[in-house]
Parts: C-alpha cells; sequence; structure tokens
C-alpha cells in the first residue's frame, strides 16, 4: 500500500469519509503538486502542511470532510472564497461540473492558478479578489464553501445561493464550527452545525483587513 491509499483508508476511510465519490476524487488528485517542493514526502500526512508566507495547505480529512458534507453532484456549479494553492478546488472539480474559487492573497491566487493547470485540470477557474463579495457575474451557484472563517456569512454569498443549494462555513464566535446552511427560499435558511474546526480569519470588506494587499482588490478573470 503506498502512502496516499495508506491516509486515505486510515484517516478518511477509517474515519467518517464514506463516500465513495468523495474518496476516489482524493485518490485522483496528486496533493504533491500543491505543496512545495521541499516537502513532498509529508504531501501525504493527514496534517496541513507551509506553502509559505504563513500559509498553509488544508489537511487531507478536512478538505474530505467538507467535500462530503456538501455532497456534491456532477452537475454542481460551485464558488469557493479562499483558493488557497488550489488544492480543495482540485479535489471539488473532479465531482461537480465546475468550481469558481476567488482568492484575495494576489500570489496565492497565482499559485493556485499554476497549481491547477498543472494538474491539468480544466473545471477550476481562479481569481483574485475580494470572495466577501462573491462572483455575482457567475450566480448563482449549487454549492457555496469557505475555507475561512467568518463570525457571519457574508449577505452576498447568501444572495448569490440558488434556492435548494448549500452553503458550508467554519463559523466563529468564541470558537470556530462548521456550519452547514440550506437555503429554502429567500432569506429562509437551515442551519446545521458540524464540527469544531481550525481555519484562518476571513479577510475583505466582511473581514479584518488583509494582510498582503491593501484595500480590497478588484476582481479580474484569468
Amino acid at each position: 500500500m503506498d502512502v496516499k491509499e495508506k491516509m486515505i483508508e486510515q484517516h478518511l476511510a477509517g474515519r467518517d469519509i464514506f463516500n465513495e465519490r468523495v474518496l476516489d476524487a482524493m485518490r485522483a488528485i496528486d496533493r504533491r503538486l500543491f505543496v512545495p517542493a521541499e516537502i513532498r514526502d509529508l504531501a501525504y500526512d493527514d496534517t496541513a502542511l507551509p506553502i509559505g508566507r504563513g500559509q498553509t495547505i488544508s489537511q487531507p480529512y478536512i478538505v474530505a470532510y467538507m467535500a462530503q458534507a456538501l455532497d456534491l453532484q456532477p452537475e454542481d456549479v460551485v464558488l469557493e472564497i479562499g483558493a488557497g494553492c488550489g488544492y480543495n478546488a482540485a479535489v471539488m472539480s473532479r465531482l461537480c461540473a465546475h468550481v469558481y474559487t476567488i482568492e484575495i492573497i494576489e500570489w496565492l491566487a497565482q499559485l493556485a492558478r499554476e497549481n491547477t493547470e498543472k494538474a491539468g485540470i480544466p473545471n477550476v477557474s481562479v481569481h483574485f479578489g475580494d470572495g466577501s463579495r462573491g462572483w455575482p457575474e457567475k450566480a448563482p451557484y449549487d454549492r457555496i464553501v469557505l475555507t475561512a472563517a467568518t463570525s457571519e456569512i457574508p449577505l452576498p454569498l447568501k444572495k448569490q445561493l440558488k434556492t435548494g443549494g448549500s452553503l458550508l462555513a467554519p463559523v466563529s464566535d468564541t470558537l470556530q464550527k462548521l456550519v452547514l446552511l440550506e437555503k429554502k427560499g429567500e432569506g429562509d435558511f437551515i442551519q446545521n452545525d458540524l464540527i469544531p474546526v481550525r481555519f484562518v480569519p476571513m479577510t475583505g470588506a466582511t473581514g479584518e483587513p488583509a494582510r498582503w494587499k491593501k484595500g480590497n482588490p478588484k476582481q479580474k478573470e484569468d
């Protein structure tokens, strides 16, 4: 058993990741392509890893858990807030029709773009911009996922979610928890609290000032 399969069997299927499509997506995406060359031998450790300038790639279990919680379908169009290095979007790309992902840190947006292109993934679009505003030109979305913690889900994201769709986000008050919102109608949501998590705070118009870029960057297309 190779290191990737060992991680999947022990830390994903061996815990509570039961969706076979998610497990297959985790097998299909080579995490080594998304981490710096000097730590590629650690790529299949079930832990977050540094990717430079204080940023990290998410723990494989959390990536798989979030994909499973979203219950992604082959026809779904997904909006991701916080592209990071592109790994999460790459996994989701195996489960849905298209992933639009927005990153507020410019060098990270470029890294995510390069990584997904290097991995040969055609159905991920990476943009540099303020994700708290969403991407209204491509709305509505079947699923929206946030990869940074917020005390309150930004209203533009709620508006850009289809009725019947789901939004997954780390929400923080004193502690962070993963929250799944199901949209039943305009302004009508059912909230399900999932697991405790630890994510970096959201930045942008509805969050703290961005560390790497002053002001709110304008979105720009590939």
